[in-house]
């Protein structure tokens, strides 16, 4: 057994069809062990061979292979259990840690020890920032911050973000298994988003660690599939992970907005996947009531404190014309008021 005050990672790989990224990650990742490190690769049922280029890759990486897709929260918790060290490191296996990283992560453990969650600066190859650390806008959406800025704008010391990128995460084991890790009904897209918020919400806190750096082979995907899980799990992180008192103070706003996307969907060509996400969250409601109330019996902050971490700032790479002043005005003066609100009747 790992003692729980060492800097020992457990680092969790989860593959789907990934041969091709595994021996260049494998190649980063094992000079940086340490002794009393575990490295697992969770193969996700690929065909393409990744669990035999697993294999090859000598006695210090332990191979599950799951036998069917349980997509990347699923994945992380077959690797969680079948570790032990303190500190759950997970990394996607198209990333690729620079020399320093792991060190440079186990530091942050004994600096911040108040800090529930960590990334590393997720890169690009062309020198550009991937995500300097998750952003959440009130209405729920999140993007990687300072994506596509060049590296020279990464700051020069650790801070706190709103939510950690999956890419290259730290999660302590005892905040991992107080808040039950990724929730595995997200299948994909989100997942971190809404582990950063309920580590806040459970009286953590997330940050980002510069001088920790991976190279992330990242392309953004805007397949109709991806919209579908991007929208589906946005309304279960705010309807089950909202306090109930800025839930209420947002509804009029998370309602406009749906009547928005919609006509936003049916202009970039993804309006099924949007109303099929709609069916599946009113189906799923019961179950994510259920949620709602195992993740509120976690809460250790008052809606006005958690609200400090989300933004009405709509500067997404990804959401083309929403600051625009006539949309990014009026919501964000929406958005003060609702702050005055939540501080003047604290719950």
């Amino acid at each position: 057994m790992t003692d729980a005050s060492s800097d020992a990672l457990a680092v969790v790989i989860v593959t789907h069809e990934s041969a091709e990224h595994l021996r260049a990650l494998a190649a980063a990742v094992l000079p940086q062990l340490q002794d009393d490190d575990e490295l697992v690769i969770v193969d996700n049922a690929s065909s393409d061979g990744t669990a035999e280029a697993a294999r090859s890759l000598g006695d210090r990486v332990t191979l599950i292979e799951t036998g069917e897709n349980l997509g990347f929260a699923g994945g992380s918790h077959v690797g969680a259990r079948a570790t032990a060290a303190p500190l759950l490191l997970f990394l996607n296996p198209d990333c690729r840690p620079d020399a320093a990283c792991f060190a440079e992560l186990r530091g942050a453990a004994g600096r911040h020890p108040d800090w529930g969650a960590w990334q590393a600066a997720v890169l690009l190859d062309d020198d550009e920032i991937n995500s300097s650390g998750g952003v959440v806008h009130y209405l729920g959406i999140g993007w990687a911050g300072d994506c596509g800025r060049p590296i020279s704008a990464l700051a020069s010391e650790d801070h706190e973000v709103a939510f950690p990128s999956g890419a290259a995460m730290v999660v302590r084991r005892d905040a991992w298994h107080s808040l039950d890790g990724l929730d595995v009904d997200y299948f994909m897209y989100g997942e971190d988003l809404d582990l950063g918020l309920r580590i806040w919400l459970g009286g953590h806190r997330v940050g980002v660690v510069p001088s920790a750096r991976v190279l992330h082979g990242y392309e953004f995907d805007k397949g109709a599939s991806k919209w579908f899980w991007l929208e589906r799990n946005r309304w279960r992180t705010v309807l089950s992970v909202y306090p109930a008192a800025l839930l209420a103070l947002l509804a009029p706003a998370l309602l406009a907005a749906e009547l928005a996307l919609l006509a936003v969907a049916a202009r970039q060509g993804w309006l099924g996947a949007k109303v099929r996400a709609q069916a599946a969250v009113i189906g799923g409601l019961p179950r994510t009531f259920s949620r709602r109330r195992a993740v509120q019996r976690c809460r250790r902050i008052d809606a006005s404190a958690f609200a400090a971490h989300l933004t009405s700032s709509l500067d997404s790479p990804y959401l083309s014309g929403a600051d625009s002043p006539l949309v990014g005005a009026p919501q964000a003066l929406y958005w003060r008021l609702v702050r005055r609100a939540l501080a003047l009747f604290a719950d």
